[in-house]
């Protein structure tokens, strides 16, 4: 049987490259719409991952108005702030968690900082538009091979 993580990524590499190829529009990074469509059935979690996302985006762009950050020390800046805040959701998801009983949860690690970049890149609103259509053709994907992908 088919691991669903590494088939989604696996297939979201493929979706990333058409949309890429395409429409011209990244979709938050080569792995992300597959982690993305792994967690379509919590939106929570989808939720959370983006705010923290647009967080860890507003932060290192008001920084950067301060100080002079550019290349690849602002992808790693964007990487670390996204691990950075990611943790401290991660923190405040779980204390929601013990009052409304629900499970809550940022995806990934460097997934917040990855989808960061881009929406310095080209937009916020194209990079969320173009991760979530992405996650939601994966998903299809995965359901018409026959992956079973947790609810």
């Amino acid at each position: 049987m088919i691991e669903p993580l590494a088939a989604a990524i696996g297939v979201g590499l493929v979706i990333s490259l058409l949309f890429s190829e395409l429409f011209g529009l990244a979709a938050g990074g080569m792995v992300v719409p597959g982690y993305f469509a792994v967690g379509l059935s919590q939106p929570m979690d989808l939720a959370l991952t983006l705010a923290t996302a647009f967080i860890t985006f507003a932060f290192v762009h008001a920084l950067a108005s301060v100080v002079i950050v550019y290349g690849r020390r602002r992808t790693v800046l964007m990487i670390l702030v996204g691990y950075i805040v990611g943790a401290l959701m991660r923190s405040m998801a779980s204390d929601l968690e013990t009052a409304s009983g629900g499970d809550y949860t940022v995806i990934g690690y460097i997934i917040p900082g990855l989808i960061a970049i881009w929406m310095e890149r080209q937009g916020i609103v194209e990079t969320i538009s173009a991760l979530l259509t992405a996650a939601v053709v994966i998903r299809l994907v995965l359901i018409l091979v026959g992956v079973e992908v947790p609810a």
